[in-house]
């Protein structure tokens, strides 16, 4: 079997309150223990994940929510290459919305947004760019915030990862509030159990991307 063949399909625990399906890509064909981590709760955590400061950091679990935008690709990308060290667990989590009872909508369960195809083709580039990290896609049905919540707690995360839309201008927010995206990434980033981190790509011109922590928004970082 293929170094990639070693792959765990299993189901979620029948005590939630949605469907939900997962895969896992291992470094080899021997299923591996989880190893939780608990809470990076320290700005210097932040540090400690570019292997800096001479810190042995153990083995952690990130996770990246995705869905089919640019920005979720992006912020796959720069988890894996920017967190994850070898022997660490990649994450990705794409959450479905609880069907809806709008019946003047049609749905449409096969695309892209409703299948684990998403998950899975995007687990599948992180383990051919990065044999060495362990990669496991979710699919879960069910709200946004409560599923980040709780799969952060169940699963013993150490770091979440959360692609950020461009901030909404001044005048804006000032008489339309915050958009969805925007609610959803701060409020992750104030309440997840985890270091949590939202990430956005810079214009081509600028380069380099945007971090925001609880303790920093918006800071560069040029890599």
């Amino acid at each position: 079997m293929g170094s990639s063949s070693g792959s765990i399909l299993r189901q979620l625990s029948g005590k939630e309150a949605w469907n939900s399906t997962s895969k896992r890509w291992n470094t080899n064909n021997k299923k591996k223990q989880s190893n939780g981590e608990g809470c990076l709760k320290q700005m210097e955590g932040f540090n400690n994940l570019y292997g800096g400061g001479g810190v042995v950091v153990s083995r952690k679990r990130v996770m990246v929510v995705v869905d089919q935008s640019a920005r979720a690709r992006h912020a796959v990308m720069w988890a894996l290459t920017h967190v994850t060290n070898k022997g660490d667990l990649l994450t990705l989590l794409h959450i479905i919305p609880p069907p809806s009872h709008d019946y003047t909508t049609t749905s449409t369960p096969n695309s892209s947004s409703c299948s684990p195809y998403l998950a899975n083709s995007l687990g599948s580039l992180c383990k051919a760019c990065k044999p060495e990290v362990e990669v496991e896609a979710l699919v879960i049905q069910g709200p946004k915030i409560a599923t980040v919540m709780s799969q952060v707690k169940k699963l013993e995360v150490s770091v979440l990862v959360l692609a950020q839309k461009k901030s909404s201008p001044p005048l804006i927010s000032c008489f339309c509030g915050s958009s969805r995206g925007e609610e959803f990434v701060e409020y992750c980033i104030n309440n997840a159990e985890c270091l949590t981190l939202g990430v956005r790509k810079q214009s081509k011109g600028m380069g380099g991307y945007l971090i925001s922590t609880r303790w920093q928004k918006n800071f560069w970082l040029l890599a």
